[in-house]
């Protein structure tokens, strides 16, 4: 018997990379439902890990700012084996990101897979990006497994989400055979899937044998022409540009002749798969050949990129891709200008901004980069806040010093009218602070759709609102709510301008003088309002170092000393005290600033500063903006 399995071992690797074996799909959820964490262990069950290897929790967030935030980023391909009843099926997981701001990463990948885990919090139920993600699978007919996860949470209520899930579906029109479908309860932190809800150990393997029973394999035509949909692109140093897709039909093997197509049908260019690589665990490894259902890496092209068909030169239509929502924030991003421009970064140059913008905007479709007239600055339009942070955090982290200017929203014209986005808004509060919500939420146009109790305390209230008058809210939604509030923005529609709407309600301390402030000065200064920085800070003219307690803006010196005399004072020279300064993170900053202002972002620093760093040429353009 042993004799009998050793043989077996090296015929095992033909029989998953078959098709009969094979199995896409992708886990899509709301943002900390656990899909991550979940694969985490769909890896760890599967045998993907040596028993000695250490692995770090959350394995497929592998950016250093997906580690750090713990929120995935990129859209990331994996598999894994399962091995019953002395059957190898391979299985292609999908890990999604959950914030709508990278709602682009989800659309593409959806069209590499033939099911998909839709992951539920046991206690949060569906939330907006839940209904977002659903409504892409739902509408590409793809099969669902509902998975409601964290059920060992003490305010767990598993019936109740579970019901509130079909009534989505329903909702978005889910058609019969996709309403019938099969759920688990799970923890994916504790590693166990049930269907009995009162379990609380256990393992995944109901989990693996619903893939197999519930998801269909790929079923594609692996005789046709070889034709494959680029739906992510990522750059190797090595290897150049680096596609990855589903094969559609056909077969490929290394070094065959291949062509790009765009949307159109024309050809973009022709060339060669050097290399093919498929997916085992968390690794890329290099594969001889491909056939139609896998999922694969392909390097070879130069200018092909994500939505292009790759495809053998006797194909001449391109495969339909799945349209992006369109951007609906843009920010300018100019070279830093300040005094202290140069001295942190050592990419400073509008070429360098540009080259970097433009490689972004090549892998990340949901970025579109305009270059302004003046050459020295680009507009970046995006899905959200969240989503351009991310980038502007990733260019310091290279060396890049920019000037970000304050988001705005994009408008369209309909019908000679002027629409705006909106956005659904769902947030979480405790009971108390719901009516301080609600009324400054109106205050910034938004409309009041839905009220009700959420248990434990807390109201669930749903709103319509518009994008611009969400900008620059959310630090003063966790100030109001005592950092207990959860909000949930997503896309909803373009609708007709709401008209003006009132923004930041304090005035700022503009520095009058360069230099580094003194403690003295600014002890004086406390008085005046809150302070950003601290003794010993370096400051120039036009540098806003705290805000105002009143409306207006003020012009402070913070290098004041004190006069020294020759008599000595009993007690008046007692050790000065301040109160530690407001350190805003990238995204407060962004929050934070006014038309006329803009954030410096430099490797070590972020220092907020008005546009116009002259206070007389400040006042000129006051003056021209208000005539």
């Amino acid at each position: 018997m042993p004799l009998h399995k050793r043989r077996a071992a090296p015929n095992s690797l033909p029989k998953a990379a078959s098709p009969v074996s094979l199995r896409n799909i992708a886990i899509i959820a709301h943002v900390d439902h656990g899909k991550t964490t979940l694969v985490d262990q769909l890896f760890r069950q599967s045998g993907t890990f040596r028993e000695n290897q250490r692995v770090d929790e959350r394995a497929m967030d592998s950016g250093d700012l997906e580690k750090e935030r713990g929120i995935t980023i990129l859209a990331k391909c994996t598999s894994v084996e399962w091995e019953h009843d002395g059957e190898t099926t391979r299985i292609n997981i999908v890990d999604t990101p959950g914030h709508a701001d990278f709602g682009g990463e989800v659309e593409r990948i959806l069209s590499m897979v033939d099911g998909v885990i839709l992951l539920v919090d046991s206690a949060e139920g569906p939330m907006p990006q839940t209904k977002f993600v659903l409504g892409k699978a739902l509408a590409l007919g793809l099969r669902p497994i509902v998975v409601v996860n964290k059920i060992d949470r003490p305010d767990a209520r598993p019936q109740e989400v579970l019901d509130e899930v079909f009534d989505l579906f329903a909702n978005l029109d889910a058609n019969d055979e996709q309403l019938e479908f099969p759920s688990l309860w799970a923890s994916g932190r504790d590693g166990y899937a049930s269907e009995d809800e009162t379990a609380r150990e256990g393992d995944l393997q109901p989990l693996f044998k619903l893939i197999v029973d519930h998801v269909p394999p790929p079923g594609l035509d692996t005789e046709g022409p070889f034709a494959f949909l680029a739906t992510l692109l990522d750059r190797d140093n090595f290897m150049g540009r680096v596609l990855t897709g589903r094969v559609q039909q056909g077969k490929i093997k290394v070094n065959d002749p291949i062509h790009a197509l765009d949307r159109d049908g024309k050809v973009i260019e022709v060339g060669r798969a050097t290399k093919l690589m498929s997916f085992d665990g968390l690794d890329r490894v290099p594969v001889e050949s491909a056939q139609a259902g896998d999922i694969i890496a392909m390097a070879g092209l130069e200018k092909a990129t994500v939505a292009n068909t790759i495809a053998d030169p006797a194909v001449k239509d391109p495969i339909a891709a799945q349209p992006i929502d369109p951007p609906t924030l843009a920010m300018r991003f100019a070279v830093n200008d300040s005094p202290l421009a140069g001295r942190e970064g050592d990419k400073v140059t509008s070429r360098m901004i540009r080259d970097r913008l433009m490689r972004e905007a090549e892998t990340n479709v949901a970025i579109r980069v305009t270059e302004a007239e003046d050459k020295d600055s680009f507009e970046v339009a995006g899905r959200g806040e969240l989503q351009l942070g991310v980038l502007i955090e990733t260019m310091r982290r290279e060396g890049f010093e920019l000037g970000i200017s304050r988001p705005r929203v994009l408008f369209k014209e309909e019908n000679g009218q002027r629409m705006e986005p909106y956005e659904t808004v769902v947030i979480d509060v405790d009971d108390e602070f719901s009516g301080t919500v609600v009324e400054k939420m109106q205050r910034r146009k938004a409309e009041l759709t839905e009220m009700r109790p959420s248990g434990q305390g807390k109201t669930r209230v749903t709103f319509s609102a518009p994008s611009r008058g969400l900008i620059g809210y959310h630090g003063e939604f966790l100030s109001d709510t005592r950092g207990t509030g959860i909000m949930n923005r997503l896309f909803e529609k373009y609708d007709v301008y709401k008209g003006p709407i009132e923004g930041r309600q304090n005035g700022v301390l503009i520095s009058m003088v360069p230099g580094e402030a003194v403690p003295y000065a600014l002890n004086a200064l406390e008085d005046r309002g809150e302070l950003f920085i601290g003794g010993g800070a370096k400051i120039y003219e036009g540098m806003i170092i705290g805000e105002n307690a009143k409306p207006d803006d003020l012009e402070v010196n913070p290098m004041k000393s004190k006069q020294l005399t020759n008599f000595r004072s009993t007690g008046k020279d007692d050790s000065i005290r301040l109160t530690p300064p407001r350190v805003m993170t990238l995204e407060q900053a962004i929050a934070y600033i006014d038309d006329d202002e803009m954030v410096e972002v430099t490797p070590q620093n972020i220092r907020l500063r008005k546009r116009h760093l002259d206070p007389h040429e400040r006042k000129r353009h006051k003056r021209k903006m208000d005539s």
